[in-house]
């Protein structure tokens, strides 16, 4: 799948598009299984924030399934053609009222997998007129194709942003 052209997202997306090189459904496979095994084997940091005021790295998982599931509803919405406008969200009033550390690491990897297993089936579904769909979320219009990349994207730039500052 061809990388989405600039009419097709807003500023804000391209820094998760751009993160993105190579086959995507690839990409968003792999992400299935990697994303959980390297959570897990930084299980003894799991409540590690790398600075006051910082997410935990439960909180950044927490946040990162947050997020696949709200980008996911915006996704299902515009490929079924939905017209209507759909909300922002505030990402940190979210994980500051989720309670992720009364959870275990693991039940957010399994959740994750889960979740990306079934996204899956949705994404390989979507054929080129779904893909080309576009809407308004958070104020901003965003495509189908765009969507998918920023979901990707999402998972890398924080993954990156794991190994570079908690470990």
């Amino acid at each position: 799948m061809n990388q989405p052209q600039p009419n097709e997202y807003s500023d804000w997306s391209k820094g998760y598009i751009d993160q993105v090189n190579g086959d995507l459904m690839e990409i968003l496979q792999r992400q299935s299984t990697e994303f959980p095994e390297f959570i897990n084997s930084i299980a003894a940091k799991a409540d590690y924030a790398y600075a006051p005021g910082k997410w935990t790295i439960k909180e950044m998982t927490g946040h990162i399934i947050d997020t696949e599931r709200i980008l996911v509803y915006r996704l299902t919405a515009f490929a079924r053609n939905e017209q209507a406008v759909l909300p922002g969200f505030e990402e940190d009033d979210y994980v500051a009222n989720a309670r992720f550390a009364e959870r275990s690491l693991l039940s957010f990897t399994e959740e994750f997998s889960l979740l990306r297993k079934a996204n899956l089936y949705l994404f390989r579904s979507l054929n080129e007129t779904e893909l080309n769909r576009a809407g308004t979320a958070s104020g901003k219009p965003i495509s189908v194709r765009a969507l998918l990349f920023v979901i990707a994207g999402h998972m890398i730039h924080h993954t990156r942003i794991i190994k570079e500052r908690y470990l």
